[in-house]
């Protein structure tokens, strides 16, 4: 049974567990230090204030979570975010990450959101820490490479670069209606979910 909700503060630790081995093993991240419980869940409830954070579970286990985050912090830049993903790496390449991303576009798209990016390690020759998977993985989700940093990034002993891909979700037009911050959105589906559930009056009389 699979099922995609929204992250609790009680799953910092094991996201945590999920996301250490990327800092410890792998110049995917380019963290050196792995956070604290109290600095991940810190990360988590920053970043629920206005972007989705999903975890999937997988028989009762969580097996991989994905957010969104400021592309920006201008104003205009309001229609794109950054987005986020990090599974088990004992359950890559299941199709879970797919899943997973998937869902997370559809809770982007409900608060208005058009552009997607991913800012993603890259290494010039694939070695024991960091392949092109990653990309790779964008690639086949519809994203698009738009800019490389050559050796912008050191971890290892060893220079890598990083790239940025691209996703548009919408139309771009003039008039653009705001985006709704993602505790918004959850506020009105449930208020929607509460009158659907509700009789009308003929009903009740």
């Amino acid at each position: 049974m699979i099922e995609i909700r929204s992250a609790a503060l009680s799953d910092a630790d094991r996201l945590l567990e999920i996301y250490e081995p990327y800092v410890r093993s792998t110049a995917v991240s380019f963290e050196y230090e792995v956070p604290t419980p109290e600095e991940f869940r810190e990360r988590i409830r920053n970043t629920l204030k206005k972007y989705p954070y999903l975890v999937l579970v997988k028989d009762g286990r969580i097996e991989g979570y994905a957010y969104a985050g400021v592309f920006k912090g201008r104003a205009a830049y309001d229609w794109a975010c950054e987005t986020t993903i990090y599974l088990d790496r004992g359950v890559q390449k299941c199709g879970l990450g797919r899943m997973l991303y998937e869902a997370l576009e559809t809770e982007l798209k409900k608060m208005g959101i058009l552009n997607l990016y991913a800012c993603i390690a890259y290494p010039e020759t694939e070695d024991e820490y960091l392949t092109v998977n990653s990309a790779a993985f964008h690639d086949h989700l519809g994203y698009r490479m738009v800019g490389v940093f050559k050796k912008c990034a050191y971890k290892f002993g060893r220079w890598y670069d990083m790239v940025w891909m691209e996703k548009m979700l919408g139309e771009h037009k003039a008039g653009q209606l705001s985006v709704c911050p993602y505790p918004q959105v959850l506020e009105e589906c449930l208020c929607e979910g509460e009158q659907e559930s509700r009789p009308d009056k003929e009903e009740q009389q």
